[in-house]
């Protein structure tokens, strides 16, 4: 009678292994590119932003909780708490909010700077990601679980939500082996959770209005504007930013006059701006990639300008607007959540 459930445990810890085993191994991925990025940069900068970063989008639309399980910088943030270091201080719901809000203004501030910096400087880009690593460590050193880092201050953290809200896999969880409801609502288990799906206080207003009606403006504008490879000035730093925060300005504007006007319509609304959001970004950034966009070798992995006519490229970004239109407007939901949710701690 016992057999079943014998069999069942070892298939549990089974699955557990193999996550595990995923999870060292992207995270050593992180290490070798940060290892590139200071003494090799042009493949570093190759490696994390014009694979890695143009891939993310994608993953968060169509499998939120696969990226939640394998991030490394949530491998980061949780080691405090698997080795027993951690002080698991619960956090306050508001708290979560007012990291969240510092999260998405995080977020508008770093990117813009890939013009001035990142983009362009191997050394600097790995500052910033072993900065945000620290930042990620101390947080799980003193909140418990997923709450300070992953559903809180994470930059990436809003985005999840805004893509992520029409799963398809539902995964086990494999960081959590029990669940001791550090935040509420719980992102990974929530179904279809939502961006700001609580109750609305006024921290979670202004993020909503930033992220959900900015996000589409701001891209937009940051692809307006060019790397800057030489001394950079104050005007550049103006430049930087003047496109992508106007961008964000109008559409945020936009969107807050909308929801009032269409109150009955708003999670429409919201599914329009999402995928306004990333198709924006695949339609500059896929040409990009190959030698066609807008500033010819910026953002480019490998030129193809040569070989490949023009109309394909168009056609792709056309495709891959038809593809996110249908994943994040027509398709119904799924009634899924982006993972499992382990049992209760009951001590």
């Amino acid at each position: 009678m016992n057999t079943p459930v014998i069999s069942s445990d070892k298939k549990e810890k089974s699955t557990i292994l193999v996550w595990k085993i995923i999870q060292i191994l992207m995270w050593l991925v992180g290490v070798v590119i940060v290892f590139c990025l200071l003494f090799y940069p042009v493949l570093g900068i190759h490696l994390f932003w014009n694979i890695l970063i143009p891939v993310a989008p994608l993953l968060l639309v169509v499998a939120t909780g696969l990226w939640r399980n394998i991030c490394p910088m949530a491998s980061t943030a949780l080691f405090p708490r698997h080795i027993n270091i951690s002080k698991r201080i619960k956090l306050t719901t508001k708290h979560q909010e007012v990291l969240s809000l510092v999260a998405i203004f995080s977020l508008f501030l770093i990117v813009p700077l890939r013009h001035i910096v990142f983009n362009t400087n191997g050394f600097a880009t790995a500052v910033l990601i072993l900065s945000i690593g620290i930042v990620a460590f101390t947080m799980g050193i003193i909140f418990d679980w997923k709450s300070g880092w992953c559903s809180s201050l994470c930059p990436i953290h809003p985005v999840e939500k805004l893509y992520g809200n029409k799963a398809i896999l539902k995964l086990k969880n494999a960081h959590c082996n029990s669940c001791v409801k550090c935040v509420t609502p719980c992102p990974d288990t929530t179904l279809n959770i939502q961006p700001f799906s609580s109750k609305k206080s006024n921290y979670q207003k202004i993020s909503k209005v930033l992220l959900i009606g900015g996000f589409p403006g701001f891209i937009w504008g940051w692809f307006q504007v060019p790397d800057y490879n030489e001394i950079i000035t104050i005007e550049n730093f103006i430049e930087s930013y003047k496109l992508p925060m106007v961008g964000l300005f109008t559409t945020s504007t936009l969107f807050f006059l909308l929801t009032k006007i269409l109150t009955p319509k708003k999670q429409l609304l919201t599914n329009l701006y999402s995928f306004a959001a990333v198709a924006c970004y695949y339609w500059f950034r896929l040409p990009a990639l190959v030698g066609f966009g807008m500033f010819k070798t910026d953002g480019m992995l490998i030129d193809l300008a040569p070989y490949l006519p023009e109309e394909m490229i168009k056609g792709s970004i056309i495709v891959s607007s038809i593809f996110f239109f249908w994943w994040l407007v027509l398709k119904k939901q799924t009634k899924k959540s982006w993972l499992i949710r382990p049992v209760y701690k009951t001590i």
